[in-house]
């Protein structure tokens, strides 16, 4: 084999390695996102201080609905495992599951 044959050889094989590792990844993404619709039936909670689908009209709560849903999981995680301190959003987010936390999360998100 020559080198050229060798170096296309090579890029090649790096290619399809790649592409398995890109796919991975976005099998692993699709895993991962939440359901808006599991998450609108659990959001009903939420409401009472984030206004209906996350749009607050009261200036002490944010608005949720638009908000990146990776950004929202994040907070939520912070207020459950008490790295981000808030008495009331400490005590709602104990018992949601990861799950839970992803659908939320991309209900929100996809929320206008």
């Amino acid at each position: 084999m020559s080198v050229a044959q060798d170096i296309t050889s090579a890029r090649s094989h790096f290619q399809a390695i790649l592409a398995g590792v890109f796919l991975a990844l976005a099998a692993c993404a699709a895993a991962a996102a939440g359901d808006p619709k599991a998450g609108e039936i659990k959001a009903l909670a939420c409401q009472v201080c984030h206004g209906p689908k996350g749009v607050s009209t009261n200036p002490l709560y944010p608005i949720l609905a638009g908000q990146h849903a990776e950004y929202l999981e994040r907070q939520l995680r912070h207020f459950r495992d008490k790295s981000r301190i808030d008495a009331v959003m400490n005590e709602m987010t104990q018992k949601l599951t990861d799950k839970d936390i992803q659908d939320l999360a991309s209900y929100f998100a996809n929320a206008k």
